[in-house]
């Protein structure tokens, strides 16, 4: 993240810390953008196009385009300025309201994109029958909600924000009222606080009915097939607490202390972005048969075995009974 505070690169050059960090950033614009578009092409395969069975998909679609939007703002400046001299932010005024925007409404979004997800998983793992929230019409409407409501909290930015300087610089404040560091107590608020308390309060409901999904036979035939990808998310979201608490909190409170250090927080928060791909590779059974299937370029549309078995096994002996 970045505020208006930033710090310069000596007239000497750039440290060997702040090359390594620049460095890193470009390489999470180069691997994450590339992870997060092979994320939605597999969910946009025809194993995953069942939206009806599996609603929580619209949601996991677009947190993997939101992940590539949030990489091209503040962690590709990371790389830019002290590499070629020159913020993107700060080119025109119109790229300076735009990235702003950006970095805000895309972490913003994305957060609560990932509470709704844990909203989901606890509603289908402790429910016998699918909630309103579980409806596939419902998560698109709960979705784009979701965008028109950060648009509006940040749009001030391509109204108020950046303007000319006396110098001929373009400032990323506004004239018209204090915006950095203001804006990010709003932003620790709407993108850590809140999405904090409501995750770890909805993933410790997902965790216990996990544990005691097993229990009675009704329950297990009903949601077995939300354990393999509530146990993916509940990972993602976790990760996703630890890994971008400390960086907003750090900007928000001790701007400007150690720029190599907050940066490298940065690091970490955008690193963050660049694991979805990796841990439904991981964790995610269905996701990783798919990816083996795009690469051997095979076309595997096969369901859960057990439960294909079991329904033809009961019509064979239906048929049977019916011929004797």
């Amino acid at each position: 993240m970045s505020t208006a505070n930033t710090t310069q690169v000596k007239a000497n050059g750039p440290t060997t810390e702040v090359i390594i960090v620049a460095y890193f950033s470009l390489f999470l614009v180069i691997v994450g953008t590339t992870f997060n578009f092979l994320t939605f092409i597999i969910f946009c395969q025809r194993r995953f196009r069942d939206t009806r069975a599996r609603p929580v998909l619209h949601y996991m679609r677009v947190i993997a385009i939101f992940d590539i939007l949030m990489l091209y703002g503040w962690n590709l400046d990371h790389y830019v300025y002290p590499i070629y001299g020159f913020y993107v932010q700060r080119l025109t005024v119109g790229s300076c309201k735009l990235l702003s925007f950006l970095n805000y409404f895309a972490a913003q979004s994305s957060a609560w994109l990932r509470v709704f997800i844990c909203l989901d998983r606890y509603l289908s793992l402790s429910r016998l029958h699918r909630t309103w929230f579980s409806d596939s019409k419902h998560i698109l409407m709960i979705i784009t909600s979701i965008m028109v409501f950060f648009t509006l909290l940040n749009l001030h930015f391509i109204i108020f924000a950046c303007y000319y300087t006396s110098s001929g610089t373009v400032s990323i404040s506004s004239s018209l009222f204090v915006l950095y560091p203001t804006w990010d107590y709003v932003n620790l608020t709407f993108y850590n606080f809140l999405p904090f308390i409501l995750m770890v309060t909805l993933n410790s409901g997902v965790i216990y009915h996990l544990i005691n999904l097993r229990r009675t036979t009704t329950l297990q035939n009903s949601r077995i097939q939300h354990r393999a990808i509530s146990i993916t998310l509940v990972i993602t979201t976790f990760l996703f607490l630890m890994m971008t608490v400390p960086s907003t909190v750090a900007f928000a409170f001790f701007c400007c202390d150690n720029m190599v250090l907050l940066r490298s927080l940065d690091c970490i928060l955008y690193s963050y972005h660049i694991l979805s791909f990796p841990l439904y590779i991981i964790t995610f059974d269905e996701f990783r048969q798919e990816f083996i299937a795009i690469i051997l370029c095979k076309k595997n549309y096969r369901r859960i075995g057990p439960q294909t078995i079991t329904v033809t096994q009961s019509l064979y002996r239906k048929s049977y009974a019916i011929k004797e």
